[in-house]
């Protein structure tokens, strides 16, 4: 699912859709769902999409090519207008409804649904042979999480065969959620504390059988997590399979933020690298990155940059990325550049040139593609107001967001 408009996750979805935003250097939320379904062997892939969609579309084009001795595929399927329909997608469910026709133009026998906006490494194998095992007609994937962040999600309670019995779309009344607890016996059996207070918690992650799938959508509800599986529940055998491993929903600046900075850490609860399943991406051909001089604590540096900075330290930087003499960052997400500026080009109209200047110092801060820095800038959200903006930036959950071709003046204090 290739998303709606992104709003929580603005300004980084101005001019693209969520699943096309970098992430870790070099990757795209889209690369996550797509290298997770390549590792579990699934082969023919749709991606929906509709909003801010061209440079998912390029980079989706670019990076799955597959030879013609097999008969795998990674095909987009956007909104259109056809004689049944001429609306855009009204919700997940819509847009699986919408082209229904063309899933069911080949012979398979279960469809998983996938968010193209999380971070989280699965192999839908072992889901899908549970489901095959329990004889269910829908399993969702499901991850515990506390009493605070339950009302943020989709909420299961299940019997001791992980049987669905009741869904709630965010319960925020304490009574309800009260309900909604996992039982001792639950815990057990998935291997927490028997004392804890946890619920689970929907991960947006659907295994249905053929039949059950053009069943649920034969009506026009518009989502599955607030229409489709509340209903489903009534008529069809769902079953939850809970999932142990990290994950997380880039659904906020701050959880964009937090999750790209964790992969600097040791032992990062995410790795972009794991033996036998990797996290697949446009392959770009960049030389080797350069560093002249620079203090590195907890960094990720991309392929292609060249800098020669005084400290890096926990940051992430992406390919192409320029950081000149004396800069300091610090807890900065550099998205880097789409290409290199030529000689022809450097200082046009006396605007800064591509990548970060000289002298300055950065932190707290989400500087996106193709970014000029002049020199001697300063940039921190600290005593700021979050929804404060201005040129070139806005601040968003606390972190300073510099706009993909944002040119900052020489001197500027944000």
């Amino acid at each position: 699912m290739g998303g709606g408009a992104g709003t929580r996750l603005f300004p980084l979805t101005q001019d693209r859709a969520k699943p096309a935003v970098p992430i870790g250097g070099k990757y795209r939320l889209v690369d996550i769902p797509i290298s997770n379904c390549l590792n579990s062997g699934i082969r023919g892939i749709y991606v929906l999409t509709q909003f801010n969609s061209t440079s998912l579309h390029r980079h989706i084009n670019e990076s799955y090519k597959f030879d013609a001795f097999n008969h795998s595929f990674v095909e987009i399927l956007a909104a259109q207008q056809t004689h049944q329909g001429s609306h855009w997608y009204q919700g997940t469910a819509d847009a699986v409804r919408q082209n229904l026709r063309t899933f069911l133009e080949r012979d398979y026998d279960y469809f998983i649904i996938l968010s193209g906006d999380q971070l989280y490494r699965m192999d839908y194998r072992i889901m899908l042979n549970q489901h095959i095992e329990s004889a269910a007609d829908l399993t969702i994937s499901c991850i515990p999480v506390n009493h605070e962040a339950a009302p943020g999600f989709g909420i299961m309670e299940t019997d001791d065969a992980l049987r669905i019995t009741r869904f709630v779309e965010k319960p925020s009344n304490p009574a309800i959620l009260k309900e909604l607890c996992m039982k001792s016996s639950l815990l057990e059996k998935i291997g927490e504390c028997p004392s804890q207070k946890l619920y689970l918690a929907s991960m947006g992650i659907y295994l249905f059988n053929r039949q059950v799938l053009i069943d649920c959508l034969d009506n026009e509800l518009p989502d599955f997590g607030k229409n489709i599986i509340p209903n489903a529940i009534k008529k069809h055998d769902v079953r939850t399979t809970v999932f142990r491993g990290y994950w997380e929903d880039i659904g906020t600046i701050r959880a964009f933020f937090n999750a790209n900075l964790q992969l600097a850490d040791s032992n990062p609860s995410y790795s972009f690298y794991k033996s036998g399943s990797p996290i697949y991406t446009q392959s770009l051909f960049l030389p080797a990155s350069v560093i002249e001089q620079a203090v590195i604590h907890r960094a990720i540096i991309s392929d292609g940059c060249m800098i020669n900075a005084t400290s890096i330290d926990r940051c992430v930087i992406g390919t192409r990325s320029i950081i000149r003499p004396g800069t300091q960052l610090k807890n900065t997400v550099v998205m880097g550049a789409d290409f290199y500026e030529s000689e022809f080009t450097e200082h046009l109209n006396n605007v800064p040139s591509m990548g970060i200047g000289e002298n300055c110092c950065i932190e707290n801060t989400i500087i996106d593609k193709n970014a000029r820095i002049g020199n001697n800038v300063n940039i921190s959200p600290h005593g700021k107001d979050n929804d404060q903006q201005g040129p070139g930036y806005f601040i968003r959950d606390g972190i300073v967001v510099i706009l993909k071709n944002a040119i900052i003046p020489s001197g500027t204090r944000i």
